[in-house]
């Protein structure tokens, strides 16, 4: 078996997306809006039966594979790569693919954390961080978890472990792990007596590390107590949540996120049950920068990768100056975001680790009382303010006006201005008419995610009798029992589209020559759609008549088109019962005939014209008969 095949057949992507996109059950399969393209009605299919996804309305599709490269931006192998442990699969690097140069990369960041974790452990210079990490609360349990490690006090011992595994000096330098020497010749370790946070992407391979100065050291430290990895080509900050892959799963679960500004907040909440918690690890959502345009696009990509799991965030960073400072610029960039933000006020500690450390009850009791994001702003900007001051009023409305412009839902922006209004005691008319100058000056700029996602791409369109064709299929493939009737009410001539028509073809001699075959009279309860599929694809995919039917760049290579109207049977009828369906069958069936006479009546209006120009009077008379029964069959329908 290829290890593409044994993932695959180990992985259930029904789970493996929704790591990703919220999904919800529709009848057998799932669905959701497209995580691809902007979109109201969710189109995005997923079949846990075939293992296959479908979006009907951009029209993109495929296994576990395709869906990893087309939401990571991967290549296959980098696919490859990032599945193989979900699936507890090993991969034997015979493939010189596999050793592109992203994936030598993540090897060096992989190495150099089990170095690091190991060290912690076992090594007698690492006594005071061990001692330090269980000052902090953390068990070995914890350390085991996080992966947290020690890089050696020494100026190059972590570069000659990775140059003896045979990696390069550039690789080695491309990976962020050592510094090009200035007074002194060759490279050097970046990080030299630090406790080492790996910080994992949303699959949970390391791209970076956050380094702590050892505790002795931080009155010494000259580099400051944290340093961080520098951007490279497997990290990019403004895609990382610190903690993101161990929380993802819980985030959907409880539906909310809470974010903190450090790994050890992030951390110590994981250890005492709050497992929905992931840090901004000091990046975008706390960056002061271009505040006054919009967002910077680090905390919309951070914003969009939480929004794949919950549209519902909480705020809980440090209360002393410097930490409300954080949450007071989280929350302007948050302005516009379509996301429900509210902020934990933390009443014990400086910060949320404390706080957790010192009793995790009062720091779940902080989040059930926290404040929505607005109201948050408004008790803070008006608690040292007295309103029955002009100039204090002027400062309220100079603080919390330009916020409420930037709300990107109007209602909730009418609802704050009449608030404010009320607050200060003027007349609601004098606020809009400063709403209108600060539009004027500046054009309203709201960062909705939405708007990131590209538009449903152009697509050919198809008619509305192939429309319903293909609902005819989808239905039969629902509910097979109707296929008999199906058969006997409708010909192939009468199914528009020529892949339409090759399947339904196919289904009709699958019938007569196999289940009647087969069954005799059993008819139609012998109709099993896995076991027609398989017949599908025993078939010689390469003779005329078959090559319409298998999808072209769709579903998968070797997957007929029928799999992708399993979806769609899903999508239109997954809340139908049999009577239902054969109504609604029955009423496309009418449908389809009566589109078909139409498109026949002006084949023979044209093919009398033609009779008539060339004289052939016998023949067109022919022809006006058959126009004749053929009208009187239309009248038929509308009676």
């Amino acid at each position: 078996m290829q290890p593409s095949d044994e993932i695959k057949s180990k992985l259930d992507i029904v789970e493996l997306i929704r790591e990703y996109v919220q999904l919800k059950q529709a009848g057998a399969n799932w669905r959701a809006c497209c995580p691809f393209h902007r979109e109201k009605s969710p189109s995005f299919m997923v079949s846990a039966e075939k293992q296959i996804w479908h979006c009907f309305g951009c029209g993109k599709g495929g296994d576990v594979f395709s869906f990893i490269q087309e939401i990571e931006g991967l290549s296959f192998i980098e696919a490859l790569r990032l599945l193989a442990p979900k699936a507890g699969v090993t991969l034997k690097a015979m493939d010189p693919k596999l050793a592109s140069k992203r994936n030598r990369l993540l090897d060096i960041l992989d190495l150099s954390r089990r170095y690091y974790h190991k060290v912690l452990l076992e090594s007698p210079a690492a006594a005071s961080a061990r001692q330090y990490l269980a000052s902090r609360g953390l068990s070995v349990e914890a350390l085991e978890e996080w992966q947290i490690g020690y890089s050696p006090d020494s100026w190059d011992a972590t570069f000659k472990l990775i140059r003896s595994k045979g990696f390069t000096e550039n690789e080695i330098f491309l990976a962020g792990m050592i510094i090009k020497g200035q007074n002194r010749p060759g490279f050097y370790d970046r990080f030299r007596g630090r406790i080492m946070f790996p910080i994992n992407d949303i699959s949970g391979a390391t791209v970076a590390f956050t380094a702590r100065v050892s505790p002795e050291k931080e009155k010494t430290e000259k580099l400051g107590k944290y340093i961080n990895s520098p951007q490279t080509q497997i990290y990019d900050k403004s895609k990382i949540l610190f903690g993101l892959d161990k929380a993802k799963l819980e985030i959907k679960k409880a539906d909310y996120a809470i974010i903190v500004e450090g790994q050890m907040d992030a951390i110590t909440a994981h250890t005492r049950g709050f497992k929905n918690v992931i840090a901004s690890s000091g990046t975008a959502l706390t960056a002061d920068q271009d505040i006054e345009n919009k967002a910077p696009k680090d905390l919309k990509d951070q914003i969009n990768l939480i929004k794949r799991y919950t549209n519902n965030i909480m705020l809980a960073f440090d209360m002393d100056n410097a930490g409300e400072m954080a949450a007071n610029r989280g929350i302007q960039e948050a302005m516009g975001l379509k996301m429900n933000i509210k902020v934990i006020e933390v009443p014990q500690g400086k910060d949320p680790d404390e706080c957790i450390r010192q009793d995790p009850r009062i720091f779940a009791a902080a989040i059930k009382a926290a404040k929505p994001m607005m109201q948050y702003y408004f008790d803070k900007t008006l608690s040292g303010l007295d309103m029955g001051k002009v100039e204090d009023q002027r400062r309220a409305v100079a603080v919390l006006l330009p916020i409420i412009v930037k709300l990107g839902d109007r209602i909730e922006q009418d609802y704050w201005l009449k608030y404010l209004s009320e607050k200060i005691g003027r007349d609601e008319y004098i606020l809009r008419e400063e709403v209108a100058k600060i539009m004027k000056k500046k054009p309203l700029q709201t960062s909705n995610l939405n708007k990131q996602l590209p538009p449903t791409p152009p697509q050919r369109t198809q008619s509305r009798s192939e429309k319903l064709s293909e609902h005819l299929l989808a239905l039969i493939i629902k509910f097979p029992v109707l296929l008999e009737y199906s058969i006997k009410n409708i010909e192939t001539k009468q199914i528009f589209g020529s892949q339409k028509q090759a399947l339904y073809k196919n289904l009709i001699f699958y019938y007569n020559n196999v289940i009647l075959s087969e069954d005799g009279e059993n008819e139609a309860n012998g109709f099993n759609y896995n076991d027609f599929r398989n017949w599908l694809l025993s078939q010689d995919s390469s003779h005329p008549e078959n090559t319409d039917y298998f999808t072209q760049g769709g579903i998968s290579n070797q997957s007929p088109d029928s799999d992708r109207l399993v979806l769609l049977s899903e999508k239109e009828f997954y809340d139908l019962d049999q009577p239902a369906a054969k109504a609604e069958m029955i009423k496309i069936i009418i449908a389809l005939k009566k589109y078909y006479l139409a498109d026949r009546k002006k084949e023979l209006m044209h093919m009398i014209a033609e009779a008539e120009k060339n004289g052939d009077g016998r023949g067109a008379q022919e022809l006006m008969e058959e126009l004749k029964l053929l009208n009187d069959e239309l009248a038929a329908f509308d009676r």
